[in-house]
């Protein structure tokens, strides 16, 4: 576990910085306790900012604090993406009940940009960054418009387990994916335009499955090369 010592002025954001960049990068594996004191020793600071780092992490989901056991970086299956989109598919076709009457015209108006956007060549450093702020806006203003607080409130929490399950598969190949993922945006758009419920379930679960399966392959492939690591 290689980790620099910190020198700057807010301890608990160097840290986390520190820890989130390790477990991000594998440095520190999955499933991998971590000692607080050993942490605070290595990175030059006291046990408070690492402790509050460590909670912020767990927030998260990229570490786990198990009573009586102690804290571990989070691990993260194949399975746990499959039934992880497997909820976001259903709450999304949920949503989507009443969003398809609730949707006004500035709505889709303002979802057309996003797809526009995501059309759009970007720096290659932010491009992955830009991709996922765009989409993940798109998916969240359908979500918003079925006007349920609960349903919401779910779908946002089931949000931070994808995005860690992306960190989790350091999936280099995402822009693979674009062309198909472009196609079945403008399928769910017209569909939303058109007001046909039906159709717009069946474009969410194709589209969400398909990211579903490129995710857990990823994933998959990071096991595999841990493995043999």
């Amino acid at each position: 576990m290689q980790l620099r010592r910190i020198q700057r002025e807010r301890a608990v954001d160097a840290v986390y910085d520190a820890l989130q960049r390790a477990i991000v990068s594998y440095s520190i594996r999955p499933g991998t306790r971590l000692n607080i004191e050993e942490l605070a020793e290595k990175l030059g600071v006291s046990l408070t900012p690492v402790r509050n780092a460590i909670q912020q992490l767990a927030t998260e989901g990229l570490v786990e604090i198990r009573p009586r056991s102690g804290t571990f970086v989070a691990t993260l299956t194949v399975q746990d993406v499959e039934e992880t989109f497997k909820i976001r598919g259903a709450l999304e076709c949920l949503a989507a009940e009443s969003a398809v009457e609730n949707l006004s015209s500035n709505d889709i108006r303002l979802m057309k940009e996003l797809l526009e956007s995501l059309r759009k060549p970007v720096p290659d450093d932010d491009a992955r960054q830009i991709h996922e702020r765009d989409n993940g806006r798109f998916h969240q203003m359908l979500v918003e418009a079925s006007n349920n607080r609960r349903l919401i409130e779910m779908y946002e929490a089931l949000n931070a387990h994808i995005k860690i399950a992306r960190i989790h598969a350091g999936d280099s190949n995402w822009q693979s994916r674009l062309q198909i993922e472009r196609k079945e945006h403008e399928t769910i758009m017209a569909a939303i335009e058109h007001h046909r419920l039906a159709d717009l379930q069946k474009a969410l679960r194709k589209h969400i499955y398909g990211a579903k399966d490129h995710l857990a392959l990823a994933l998959h492939e990071r096991e595999r090369q841990m493995v043999a690591s």
